[in-house]
């Protein structure tokens, strides 16, 4: 079953007031989420798919991970040594959840 669309978030430089910038942080908000529970299906799926449980943590995808973001950080005007502090936690965070849906899996 799909959400219902979100609302049609006002440009930040079009905001004149806090219910504004409020009520358009919350919008973002329910849509970085969505993508991220989106991502997480992905981290399931290498769960599913790689052939052991040594193969969960792979430190170059990891520093390739978070140089995209980062990267993708700077071109948007978005502060690059937060997106890394972010995504190292996200990737951790990610790494974590893997085992844990890799050793669900196999047991039983």
């Amino acid at each position: 079953m799909t959400e219902p669309a979100e609302k049609t978030i006002l440009p930040a430089a079009d905001c004149t007031d806090m219910r504004e910038v409020r009520a358009a942080i919350d919008s973002l908000d329910t849509l970085i989420v969505s993508l991220l529970a989106e991502r997480m299906r992905y981290i399931e799926a290498a769960a599913r798919i790689k052939p052991d449980r040594g193969a969960v943590r792979d430190e170059v995808r990891k520093a390739q991970v978070i140089a995209h973001a980062v990267k993708v950080a700077d071109d948007r005007g978005f502060p690059p040594k937060l997106a890394y502090r972010l995504y190292d936690m996200l990737v951790e965070g990610s790494i974590a959840h893997e085992l844990e849906r890799f050793d669900e899996l196999r047991q039983g």
